[in-house]
């Protein structure tokens, strides 16, 4: 026993000395948002001063807050959506060029997206969807597909070609044996294209800085970026310290929340059965 927790000290060690690294910029920025700072609205003692600076600049932050949550949501519907679709597709049936449409898909993340916005933009004024949360999360989701196709496509063919024939011999069609069998197989896979479409959609800020011309209708990231005091333009940095500790709480608990489906989404791919 004693040797057995010897021989993993140095993983213990490691995995500390990385979640000092990882945490403590989140901790310092933290402390730093109710720490009193000058030309700031917490000038003296600690408070909360800067997220009383972060609520009322603007639109409110219960505005920015709002369009990240619609603009999050649609985004993991739509990449989850068709994800789900693809990655079944590619997983299960056989069909000419099926590999070669799957290279395709994936040769999409070698292409830098910041040069496909401008594009997107003048696409997306044709179609009515400029400067719109709904066209925004459409950009964002196309951004996350490649990926989440990838991921869903090793889901599927981790789980063992038996289970969908025994529920195809009991008489469901493709799509019953796909949402009563497949589905609750794939869900670890789901769960982390889902987690993973959220973060970027949450955090993303070179796409609406492009794309929402509306302060109204701005997310959170930007909304922070363009934080500024009314005086020569000086950026209140206490609040944006607060802005950046709002923005990191829902992604801290959707991980601790999912973290152990994350992992086995992961490990998906070396499952196959």
């Amino acid at each position: 026993m004693l040797t057995r927790a010897l021989g993993r000290t140095p993983y213990y060690v490691v995995a500390g000395g990385l979640a000092v690294i990882f945490l403590f910029p989140l901790l310092w920025n933290a402390w730093a948002s109710v720490s009193p700072q000058p030309g700031t609205a917490q000038d003296s003692g600690h408070g909360l001063g800067n997220y009383r600076t972060l609520l009322e600049y603007d639109a409110g932050l219960l505005q920015y807050l709002l369009n990240s949550t619609v603009v999050s949501a649609l985004t993991v519907a739509l990449t989850l959506g068709v994800s789900l679709l693809g990655g079944y597709a590619f997983a299960r049936f056989e069909f000419p060029g099926k590999n070669l449409l799957f290279l395709l898909t994936l040769a999409i993340l070698m292409v830098p997206y910041a040069t496909l916005l401008i594009p997107l933009y003048v696409l997306l004024g044709r179609l009515q969807l400029q400067n719109s949360l709904l066209g925004l999360s459409l950009v964002l989701a196309m951004f996350q597909l490649p990926f989440a196709t990838f991921m869903m496509r090793i889901s599927f063919e981790a789980v063992p070609r038996e289970l969908e024939e025994s529920a195809l011999v009991d008489g469901c069609g493709t799509a019953g044996a796909l949402r009563r069998v497949l589905l609750p197989a794939v869900r670890p896979g789901l769960i982390t294209v889902g987690l993973f479409a959220f973060l970027a959609a949450w955090n993303d800020f070179i796409t609406p800085l492009i794309l929402i011309a509306d302060s109204e209708k701005a997310p959170l990231p930007l909304a922070v970026a363009n934080l500024r005091q009314q005086s020569m333009g000086a950026v209140d940095y206490g609040a944006t310290e607060a802005g950046v500790v709002v923005l990191a709480v829902p992604c801290l608990l959707l991980f601790l929340l999912l973290q152990r489906h994350y992992v086995r989404g992961f490990m998906s791919g070396a499952l196959k059965g």
